[in-house]
């Protein structure tokens, strides 16, 4: 855990954005940087059917820049004097802040939970304890 980041991944809700004050409590307690790791939805489509007027790769690329927008306005509002490293993927979001958490230079993850239950929790994804369950490092999980 020492010398290696936390990693806080991000959606940009108001959930998310309250487990980065524990992430950044965490970075300070353990004097480490924080990893702002933020996934983008590969998009489904087919050209062939001429549903998109845009292509996916045009579409991918769209999403992509306005997630970097949000990261430079959510890395604006954010005061500290912590090493902070910015990352924008493209793909599944559990499998992108899997890889990321696995990768050796992560000590733990500071992840937001939607809290879902009942059915709704049937008919989200809960990327926070696929998370938890998958990662070969610590997971907090704020609710």
């Amino acid at each position: 855990m020492r010398g290696k980041d936390i990693l806080w991944p991000t959606d940009f809700s108001d959930t998310a954005s309250h487990a980065l004050r524990y992430a950044v409590e965490m970075a300070n307690l353990y004097k480490v940087g924080i990893r702002i790791l933020h996934v983008v939805p590969r998009p489904m489509g087919d050209e062939n059917f001429m549903i998109l007027a845009i292509t996916p790769d045009e579409l991918a690329k769209s999403m992509e820049e306005a997630a970097a927008a949000k990261m430079k306005a959510l890395l604006a509002g954010l005061h500290t004097e912590l090493k902070i490293d910015t990352r924008i993927r493209q793909g599944d979001a559990i499998e992108e802040i899997v890889a990321e958490a696995n990768s050796g230079e992560v000590g733990m993850v500071v992840i937001a939970s939607h809290g879902y239950t009942g059915f709704a929790h049937f008919l989200h994804e809960n990327v926070a304890e696929a998370v938890a369950n998958q990662a070969h490092c610590p997971v907090l999980v704020v609710k």
